[in-house]
């Protein structure tokens, strides 16, 4: 991704959204951008670990963690499968941990903070579901863009 989404939301801001949840960047690459995946899953990684080792085709993957820092659900081990499968990025509505190996990897990774302590293993959530995110509605296929002052999904 080349331009801003500063200068992309100039340029349609009748076509974007920009979630109001004040992301935290974690990746090694800021600005990313690809059509969306989507997750929910509150505090259980096992679906979102699942769908990360499926070929990701430039994707990013949106995870609605119900804005809960109580545990990670992305740590260094799942973004390296998530690199390996070919994903853009990863948008976490939750926490992380592992952040100093994450901020080495090339793949861009936004969440709300971070945790050391792991998630459950229950395996509960769903995925390719529309979410709402700060106020904006995702659904699976929608362009998203991010970069150093946010998000964007094109609708």
């Amino acid at each position: 991704m080349t331009t801003s989404t500063a200068d992309l939301w100039d340029e349609q801001p009748d076509v974007l959204f920009s979630p109001t949840t004040q992301f935290r960047d974690f990746g090694g690459t800021i600005r990313f951008s690809g059509p969306a995946r989507t997750v929910r899953c509150a505090e259980d990684n096992v679906l979102l670990d699942a769908v990360l080792k499926t070929p990701g085709d430039g994707a990013v993957l949106i995870i609605d963690g119900g804005a809960s820092l109580a545990c990670a659900l992305i740590g260094d081990r799942i973004a390296g499968q998530a690199i390996a499968n070919g994903w853009s990025g990863l948008i976490i509505n939750g926490a992380v941990r592992d952040s100093a190996s994450l901020a080495t990897l090339p793949i861009g990774i936004k969440a709300l903070g971070t945790n050391p302590r792991k998630s459950g293993k229950r395996g509960n959530g769903e995925k390719d579901v529309d979410l709402e995110i700060g106020g904006a509605v995702i659904r699976p296929g929608m362009m998203v863009y991010a970069d150093e002052d946010g998000v964007l999904v094109e609708g």
